[in-house]
């Protein structure tokens, strides 16, 4: 017992100077681009304050100013406007995914004995794309963060694309926007299930299904898989935060912000809590708040 305590704490005080030295690393080349940016941004604005100017060249600065403050506010109102029509437009229509495929519900989670929000699609083949009913199917899990089912094949290159163009079925998980009453992970975890079930029933000759599993719902594949590991075949996990732990310890100066996101924020607990505060229930909204926070430089500024 007190070698296991001596190892655990050996662990832990390489790990805190990893993560210390690593942290002074990024630390100060964050310092480093500020301190060029600033002096580059000040060596311009000294130039132009050195340069003369006559009475002209300030009428041209103020016509040039005031154009380019017209037409961004035009632009920016102009864009609000559209996404307002097509936010209304989507609540009208029934918030449906946002596939660019056709498709056909197979099944409905909503009426399982368990019931959760999800539903299984199998998509039609748009015209002059053939698929083989004996080849591998293809089941692509949508991140669950606010409401976007349909990310992962809005458009002809995505996975579904990709999948159909090679002759493959393809199915597709997605969800409404509203959990069910008393729904759970683990009610989620067992719809799936028996999505795959289903599939592999509509496939009887064909090997068993490839899960594809997007961000968030790469862990749910993973999940899946974990609950039953003779029901799927493969598993394809695109960008999924398996655990904001893992990952490189000297690679490049914006490796991992979850690492640190997690271990400022203090872990799990505020997801409970943001759960708690909805009445036990999370709002998907907040995940993607949170996707924007880990960079704030990538969310906020329009330029480099």
């Amino acid at each position: 017992m007190g070698t296991m305590l001596v190892d655990q704490l050996s662990k832990t005080n390489e790990v805190a100077t990893k993560v210390g030295r690593l942290f002074q690393k990024r630390v100060l080349r964050a310092h480093e681009r500020f301190t060029e940016r600033v002096g580059k941004a000040y060596k311009e604005h000294i130039e132009k304050l050195m340069r003369p100017m006559t009475p002209w060249d300030i009428w041209t600065n103020w016509v040039q100013y005031t154009t380019d403050l017209t037409q961004r506010s035009v632009l920016f109102w102009d864009t609000l406007r559209k996404r307002g029509n097509n936010f209304a437009e989507h609540e009208r229509a029934g918030k449906p995914p946002v596939l660019h495929f056709d498709y056909e519900v197979v099944l409905d989670a909503r009426k399982f004995k368990r019931p959760a929000n999800y539903a299984l699609l199998e998509i039609v083949p748009p015209a002059g794309v053939k698929v083989d009913a004996q080849r591998r199917p293809y089941i692509i899990i949508d991140p669950r963060a606010g409401h976007g089912p349909g990310v992962g094949g809005f458009k002809d290159d995505s996975g579904v694309g990709v999948a159909l163009r090679d002759g493959h079925p393809v199915y597709f998980v997605m969800f409404y926007p509203d959990p069910e009453p008393g729904q759970t992970l683990l009610d989620i975890c067992a719809a799936e299930q028996e999505f795959v079930r289903k599939v592999r029933e509509l496939h009887p000759d064909s090997p068993k299904p490839v899960v594809v599993g997007n961000c968030q719902g790469g862990w749910a594949a993973m999940m899946l898989a974990a609950s039953d590991p003779e029901l799927t075949g493969p598993l394809v996990i695109n960008g999924a935060p398996m655990s904001y732990w893992a990952g490189a310890w000297s690679e490049g100066e914006d490796d991992n912000p979850m690492r640190y996101s997690g271990g400022l924020l203090g872990g799990s607990w505020l997801a409970s809590f943001a759960a708690d505060l909805g009445n036990g229930v999370f709002d998907g909204a907040d995940l993607v708040q949170n996707f924007q926070n880990l960079h704030p430089a990538n969310t906020f500024c329009l330029a480099a």
